[in-house]
């Protein structure tokens, strides 16, 4: 609750423990777990410092000179640390704490102009620095502060927008405002591959699915009752599959409107597969479609192209499963083995805004902007779901 300032919590296994963080005058514009789940960040307002909040101790830890910019805290997978982007005297630092006591353990400058973001290496030996959009500029970043590498694709145009690092921290892939994805390797820090996203999918090795939708056929001899006001919607009384286009394939593309701030032309998201097979991507001048690479062979592999713009789209944490939501009522899923649409269950009409996978890769949460609802995928203990509001305990 960023407007009240407040932070609720509650445990799942313990449905009668609750925790209430009220950061008062301070205000609040970000809030974010520690990997350890025992502590709570949050960000104040005007980024004037981050609060450490312990549901152990109750103790409180402050940090100074938290920079607001796009990606500003990065935890190692091992969560044993925690790089912080900083804003000192009109210079970029970047600070690294120690999780379990939250001590500095090193602090140095970055070469950046106006540092976006930070993000670590699964590993958690090498930590990427970009610079601005208006700057091209990677910058790779040992735990004890030294600069291994710097990477420039090309200059005065609009630089980085998106990074991920492979599982194995043997690959980072940069997306670019150009409409492209830039692979870097992990030895020498140079670009092996590029993907593009152009509008037409000409090779006829690569498998595009398009999703189509259309309103269910009423049976003769039946009436046709109004369904109710709770359920009526469009997503509610429509169903949705997908089917295999021939190529070439003409993709629809969205014309950027060039005297506004943030166009939507490049690659805005990107995520690798756990297994490091495959690499999903969303060009935002063509908004409606995912992007999946084969990064053994590295060529395109799979093209989905949904009826609305994508929204958000995850890996399965155990497996090669994309889920994908595009602000209706359904969810998206691929494998190797194919794709399915997934109705929401429930009454009304829940749009899905984002979603985040279990860990162990049987659930996940969907949010929308007023609710949530926790999905069980089927398995053989359990198949069922679990709606709730912001505020309740489900």
């Amino acid at each position: 609750m960023y407007k009240r300032g407040l932070v609720q919590v509650w445990s799942l296994e313990q449905p009668e423990w609750h925790c209430r963080i009220d950061e008062g005058s301070a205000g609040l514009v970000a809030s974010c777990w520690s990997p350890d789940g025992r502590h709570i960040l949050n960000t104040t307002e005007f980024h004037l410092r981050i609060t450490v909040w312990s549901l152990c101790t109750k103790s409180v830890s402050y940090i100074k000179y938290p920079k607001a910019c796009q990606q500003g805290i990065a935890f190692t997978r091992d969560g044993r640390y925690m790089a912080l982007a900083e804003r000192r005297d009109c210079k970029d630092h970047v600070s690294i704490f120690v999780c379990s006591d939250w001590q500095l353990l090193r602090h140095f400058d970055t070469e950046t102009q106006d540092l976006a973001g930070i993000e670590w290496a699964p590993n958690g030996c090498v930590l990427a620095v970009w610079d601005t959009c208006l700057e091209y500029k990677v910058l790779l970043y040992s735990l004890d502060g030294r600069l291994l590498s710097a990477y420039c694709a090309y200059e005065w145009s609009l630089g980085v927008k998106a990074v991920a690092w492979s599982p194995s921290s043997q690959f980072l892939a940069v997306g670019s405002y150009d409409g492209k994805v830039r692979i870097l390797n992990h030895v020498t820090w140079k670009m092996i591959t590029e993907f593009g996203h152009p509008a037409t999918v000409n090779n006829p090795k690569t498998v595009v699915y398009k999703e189509a939708e259309k309103n269910p056929q009423l049976a003769l001899g039946r009436l046709a009752f109004p369904a109710p006001r709770a359920a009526a919607s469009p997503a509610s009384n429509t169903e949705s599959k997908y089917e295999i286009a021939s190529a070439p394939v003409s993709l629809q593309t969205l014309k950027p409107i060039a005297d506004r701030a943030n166009p939507k032309i490049g690659v805005g998201a990107l995520a690798f597969s756990p297994d490091n097979y495959f690499l999903a991507t969303r060009s935002d001048s063509v908004p409606n479609a995912v992007w999946i690479w084969d990064i053994q062979k590295l060529r395109l592999f799979v093209v989905l192209e949904q009826l609305s713009p994508v929204r958000s789209f995850q890996w399965d944490p155990q497996q090669p499963r994309l889920a994908i939501c595009t602000g209706g009522s359904k969810v998206y899923l691929w494998s190797p083995a194919g794709c399915l649409s997934v109705q929401v269950p429930g009454e009304g009409d829940f749009q899905v805004l984002s979603l985040c996978w279990h860990f162990s890769g049987d659930s996940m949460a969907l949010l929308s902007k007023d609710h949530f609802c926790l999905c069980f995928l089927e398995t053989e203990e359990r198949v069922g779901t679990a709606f709730g509001r912001p505020g309740d305990h489900t």
